[in-house]
């Protein structure tokens, strides 16, 4: 199993920058890939954005494609999403996501990750 630690979120003005962090523990060298997911009330989980471990390449949503970035340090198992030009929409819970064992392509189904952190709130006032 692969246990998951994010950090970062807080309360921002629109417009502002994040930069969440998820750190990985445990089997970290079963990952194929990691994601990022949100969580607005009410909504249900949606993706964001995923990274695969080996290579590094990634796919990103549209709503946050050009304002969002993910990236990873696999020496520290750590993934990150850059959050710039935050909306009042991107408000959210935020998890981290880990998909191990086999895989090809991107995975944007939540429920195609096997491990998830806890969340962290992430609020945009206007």
């Amino acid at each position: 199993q692969v246990q998951l630690v994010e950090s970062g979120g807080g309360l921002v003005q629109a417009g502002a920058s994040l930069r969440l962090s998820c750190a990985a523990s445990g089997r970290t060298s079963s990952l194929y890939s990691m994601g990022w997911f949100r969580q607005a009330p009410g909504n249900e989980r949606e993706f964001v954005a995923t990274i695969k471990w080996l290579g590094g390449s990634t796919s990103h949503a549209d709503s946050v494609k050009g304002r969002f970035t993910i990236s990873r340090d696999n020496a520290k198992n750590t993934v990150y999403l850059q959050m710039n030009s935050l909306k009042p929409e991107d408000t959210a819970i935020y998890y981290c996501a880990a998909k191990t064992g086999f895989g090809s392509g991107f995975y944007v189904g939540a429920a195609r990750y096997n491990s998830w952190g806890q969340g962290t709130q992430v609020t945009v006032s206007a």
